[in-house]
């Protein structure tokens, strides 16, 4: 303030100037910033746990979702996105990075069990990073599953705050992985937090909204819902600090009926989110990103696709996703294959981030799809998982097992994968076989392996 003083008063501009600097120090005096730039969208990002393709209303599922289904109806419903693994951490490590998995050396759930020195490594870049430096304030509520050890925690990987869990799983109740240990955390201090998981989650982004409604902000919600153990708000905690949980996925006998009453909260939160961003007036400025990390477990339903979680067929990694944006995404369907790992550079462009040039992503920018309707350029994607491959070009895939059978299904019609075509089409085979052994080689040699 003291160069406010000392500024001339004598001449026009700068009064002006003088008047744009004291409005500028009550904005920081009152903890407030200049309101988001219409060219800086907010990004909330709502990642479901082990969310099958069939388990939403708008998917044909069996559960009753009215507030997703909403959210697809009045904004994209893809019915070709999939997650980059077959399981949790995998598919984290690329949605964070826009990068196979592969290349950050997490290819494998990190267990409560065994996880020393297993993370997600300081020197890869994050969306949260990327964001951050075009200006915004980020947030994670709910599960990291990136690393147990303080120098992984969400807080040192670029999100300003961290309300959560660094495990697999926790008791909705207790906060207990499954190994007895307590785990929720506020930054890298292990505080308890009475309450549900799902419900902690959406209070906290609730409040981070308000907070955060004059500046532009990136908002990631991965939700331990509707992953086991299997425990709606009615239940008690089945798992207590100190011990070792005889079963891991609760003591529901019913697990069906508790599982429909995970899915209606987690539907809750996300009405109550979509509320709070009508409340704050940022509706307009606003990308909702609605996915799963991987198929279903359990009594999840994977719809009309073969295989669930922790399996490369369809079933495992083929998930519901929705995006939305008043005004700016119109409503409606889009059959193009996505993967999470191109939310990264989406994410980029949206907000006019310059990505650094040493950056190399495998994921691909979907704002000309998203805001114009248009195709993707073709590509052929890739997994790998426990032993098992698979490769895809346009409705063409590709599965090798664990024993190096190599089996083609025409996904265009032939979804539920049962009419392996590798004798009838030697030469698609062969092309999707090189391709995945150069993939293989280059997600190999940048891994270090």
């Amino acid at each position: 303030m003291n160069a406010c003083h000392h500024l001339p008063y004598n001449r026009p501009v700068m009064k002006r100037l003088l008047a744009l600097l004291i409005l500028l120090c009550w904005f920081v005096g009152a903890g407030m910033a200049p309101a988001a730039s219409p060219n800086k969208p907010n990004i909330v990002l709502i990642l479901a746990d082990d969310m099958g393709y069939g388990d939403l209303g708008c998917y044909g599922g069996p559960f009753l979702t009215p507030n997703i289904d909403a959210l697809a109806r009045e904004g994209l419903r893809f019915t070709d996105f999939h997650s980059n693994g077959a399981v949790c951490s995998p598919t984290r490590a690329a949605l964070l990075t826009g990068r196979y998995q592969q290349r950050s050396g997490i290819e494998g759930v990190i267990t409560a069990a065994n996880h020393r020195d297993q993370g997600l490594a300081l020197s890869e870049t994050t969306f949260a990073e990327v964001l951050k430096q075009g200006g915004y304030t980020t947030a994670i509520f709910g599960k990291w599953h990136l690393g147990y050890e303080v120098g992984f925690n969400p807080t040192h990987q670029g999100f300003d705050e961290f309300r959560g869990f660094l495990s697999g799983n926790v008791d909705y109740r207790s906060h207990v992985d499954q190994e007895g240990y307590a785990d929720w955390w506020n930054g890298t201090k292990l505080i308890p937090e009475e309450g549900y998981t799902t419900d902690l989650i959406t209070k906290h982004a609730v409040r981070f909204i308000k907070e955060n409604k004059n500046r532009p902000f990136c908002l990631y919600l991965p939700h331990e819902a509707v992953h086991y153990p299997y425990q709606t708000r009615d239940d008690a905690a089945d798992r207590e600090a100190g011990k070792k949980p005889a079963n891991v996925s609760g003591s529901r006998t019913d697990k069906e009926k508790a599982y429909e009453g995970m899915m209606t909260a987690l539907d809750e939160s996300v009405r109550s989110v979509m509320e709070a961003l009508k409340q704050n007036g940022l509706t307009k400025n606003t990308l909702v990103i609605f996915t799963s990390d991987n198929g279903p477990s359990g009594p999840g339903k994977a719809g009309p696709l073969a295989g669930k979680k922790g399996t490369l067929w369809e079933g495992g990694h083929r998930v519901p996703a929705i995006a939305w944006w008043p005004e700016r995404i119109k409503p409606g369907e889009s059959a193009e294959t996505c993967l999470t790992m191109d939310l990264l550079p989406t994410f980029a462009k949206l907000a006019g981030v310059k990505l650094p040039k040493q950056l190399a992503l495998d994921g691909v920018d979907l704002s000309d799809l998203l805001l114009k309707g248009k195709t993707l350029p073709k590509r052929t994607l890739f997994w790998r998982f426990n032993g098992m491959q698979a490769a895809r070009s346009g409705p063409w895939k590709l599965q090798v097992t664990r024993q190096g059978a190599a089996h083609l299904y025409n996904l265009a019609d032939d979804l539920a994968e049962k009419n392996d075509l590798a004798e009838k089409e030697p030469a698609k085979l062969a092309e999707l076989q090189t391709a995945l052994k150069a993939w293989t080689q280059s997600v190999d040699s940048k891994s270090g392996k």
